[in-house]
């Protein structure tokens, strides 16, 4: 009897504690599905606008002295809808006619480069050991007790009551106001609404602003709950409070409410009872200390395998779309064979003089960022075959990276096995896991396959990692994730310039075999299902074998690259490489520039690994000017510059999928054929010897 009491209660102490954490998630997957129901936009760049609110919400009370109602107002009731407005007007306004991919990119984007931007303009730093205020006063000290058995918190209740309001409004806007009809109307086809005389640039703008409005109140209601305020750990509570969203197929505000309590509450049951089974029970404390942290994760990616709905979801797609023409061919298809020879020249005479100034005249720093730029060119290669090629969205190829580090320094460390042999099983092993990946969600498409890959990710950053058998455990925490570097007969590739010199090698032949796949079987059969999946179906083209085949190769070109970047850097250097955040920036940046060509991911790699030092620290504008003095009070610019800048230049993907680079190309290739032909012509124009004047 007393047995039943004591875990009565301890059910009842569960549900009550997993209720807060639960409404948090609740609050951030009601935001998702408002921006995705009225705009069609998975919007990953959600935890960014609540960073914005959070943080002006906490600067205005702990650097302007402002009191909470102030505060608030402007961080939450003006800032937040202002911010929605922005984004909607200048960007998102031009892509309701997108696919869901191009949406996903620009929101990947803005991820990046809003909290950055933030950062610059009003000189905030991330905040760490203090936990900032919430909205009520002495929220995190004064708590209530109603039931005698948990004791809630002011922070906590305000959150709640938050939810349950937005959620019933809501549902009160879509059912029965005439603006939430004509908010969907404006998500199933923008143009055929404005035809029966519905002016979508409003209703559009009113949609974001609503959403903007819920994701500056979760940003304000959620800082109270950590310790820090950066803008990753938003990004990571928005991928948490995705799998309440995703229980309500993005589209079901309360099934969102509910998967948001929901898994809260079963986080709370698990953190409660495994601990007692784990007492009884040995071989289950491995589980209660690996998998608790990724509970979130494990419950997202078991709702996008095992539901019905969302494998048999499509993406909604614009009955007016069929207008628009299609995407352009590659600049290099186009050109003149004259012109590519001379552009062939050029690149190859660029390229001798540089590689003689690297190896002649560069310092160690410089020798170490060149070989990373190249190490990082042939990582992002994985981009071009995944999303260049197979029109696919990844967000774990860091993690398949990282499968290719790790092997390597554990096959090294543990065994004593050559680095060059382990960086080949690494690049195996990442290949294995990634197309076994793909067989969970062989049926999903679109955006379902990019979260998919974001939970994989995240799961293996929360728990894969820890192993002793993979991250090294708390030998790595003493000695780090040490690789040595290669050594090959008598070359020893310790020395910087040798090593430079592996890394071309191992470029120009994963690129020679990139651009073989491009133009081989693979690169056709992937053509064709971008083209039309079912007219490729129905020439025998299997869609499970070619995404099988695309993330095998991917994978296999990660892991490659994963572990020769970490023989470069001689340690894994997990964290700072291969995050799940960290890796995000790696698809922004190929995106931006190119992510069709072997050219567009070494000029990613290049400004990955080179930008900041060459443009931003100003260095370039020396060389120019032949001084060291580079333009003082101007340089060196905030590093997070680079994060804005490329961040940004993801807006262009919708008009310009090819990428930043590919369409400088293209409109410098016409330029130059116009040149030419109108000289050519004006010679013909002109008299010839000997000829009489007329």
């Amino acid at each position: 009897m007393l047995l039943a009491a004591s875990i009565g209660e301890d059910v009842l102490r569960a549900i009550l504690q997993g209720t807060p954490p639960g409404t948090v998630y609740a609050l951030v997957a009601l935001g998702f599905v408002l921006t995705y129901k009225t705009s069609g936009v998975f919007n990953l760049a959600f935890g960014a606008q609540a960073y914005i609110s959070a943080a002006t919400f906490f600067h205005a009370r702990a650097e302007w002295g402002w009191p909470i109602l102030p505060a608030l107002v402007v961080s939450v009731f003006l800032l937040a809808p202002a911010v929605g407005l922005i984004l909607e007007r200048l960007i998102f306004s031009h892509l309701r006619t997108g696919s869901s991919v191009a949406k996903l990119v620009v929101a990947l984007g803005l991820s990046v480069a809003l909290p950055a931007l933030f950062d610059v303009l009003i000189g905030f730093d991330a905040v760490a050991g203090r936990t900032p205020t919430g909205i009520v006063p002495d929220g995190d000290s004064v708590f209530y007790d109603p039931f005698g058995i948990y004791a809630f918190s002011r922070d906590e209740l305000v959150a709640m009551a938050v939810a349950v309001v937005g959620m019933v409004s809501l549902a009160v806007l879509f059912r029965y106001t005439a603006i939430g009809l004509r908010m969907r109307a404006v998500v199933e086809s923008p143009r055929m609404t404005e035809l029966n005389g519905i002016w979508s640039d409003r209703v559009s703008a009113f949609s974001w602003a609503v959403s903007s409005l819920f994701a500056g109140m979760a940003g304000v209601l959620i800082a109270p709950t950590s310790n820090t305020l950066a803008a990753p750990d938003f990004f990571n509570l928005v991928v948490v409070a995705v799998a309440a969203a995703a229980f309500g197929y993005l589209v079901s505000l309360p099934r969102a409410l509910i998967g948001g309590l929901g898994l809260g509450i079963f986080i709370a049951f698990f953190n409660t009872f495994l601990p007692r089974w784990s007492d009884d029970y040995g071989w289950l404390e491995p589980i209660q200390d690996n998998l608790t942290p990724a509970l979130p994760f494990v419950v997202l990616f078991g709702v996008l395998v095992f539901s019905r709905k969302i494998r048999e979801s499509t993406a909604g797609v614009d009955p007016l779309a069929g207008v628009d023409p299609p995407p352009p061919s590659l600049a290099a298809a186009a050109r003149s064979s004259g012109l590519t020879r001379a552009t062939r020249i050029f690149a190859l005479t660029f390229f001798v003089i540089t590689g003689f100034i690297v190896f002649t005249e560069a310092d160690p720093r410089w020798l170490f960022l060149i070989t990373q730029a190249v190490i990082l060119s042939t990582i992002f290669l994985s981009i071009t075959v995944m999303t260049g090629f197979a029109g696919e969205i990844s967000l774990c190829q860091g993690t398949f990276a990282a499968i290719g580090g790790f092997t390597v320094f554990q096959l090294a460390d543990r065994f004593g096995t050559s680095v060059m042999l382990g960086m080949v099983l690494g690049a195996l092993l990442a290949a294995a896991v990634a197309a076994a990946l793909s067989t969970t969600f062989l049926r999903l498409s679109g955006i379902w396959v990019a979260i998919a890959t974001l939970a994989f990710a995240f799961f293996f950053d929360a728990v894969i990692v820890k192993l002793p058998w993979v991250g090294g455990g708390e030998t790595s925490l003493l000695q780090g994730t040490r690789v040595p570097r290669p050594v090959i007969g008598p070359w020893d590739f310790a020395d910087d310039k040798a090593f430079l010199v592996l890394a071309l090698v191992f470029f120009a032949v994963v690129g020679v075999a990139v651009i073989q796949v491009r133009g081989g079987t693979v690169g056709r059969t992937l053509r064709a299902l971008q083209g039309s999946r079912v007219a490729a179906e129905s020439v025998g083209i299997s869609p499970s074998a070619a995404r099988i085949t695309t993330f095998a190769i991917s994978g296999f070109i990660a892991g490659l690259g994963g572990a020769l970047l970490s023989m470069h850097q001689q340690n894994v250097n997990y964290t700072g490489n291969f995050s799940p955040y960290a890796a995000l920036f790696w698809m922004v940046l190929v995106i931006s520039l190119g992510s069709r060509t072997v050219e567009g991911a070494a000029q990613a790699g290049a400004a990955y690994a080179l930008f900041e030092a060459v443009v931003l620290s100003g260095a370039v504008f020396g060389w120019i000017l032949r001084s060291e003095d580079r333009i003082p009070g101007l340089f060196p610019l905030d590093a997070k510059w680079r994060l804005i800048l490329f961040g940004l230049g993801t807006i262009q993907f919708a008009r310009h999928p090819e990428g930043m680079v590919e369409n400088g190309k293209r409109k410098a290739s016409a330029r130059v054929e116009r040149i030419i032909a109108w000289w050519v012509s004006r010679r013909e124009a002109e008299p010839t010897v000997g000829e009489a004047a007329p």
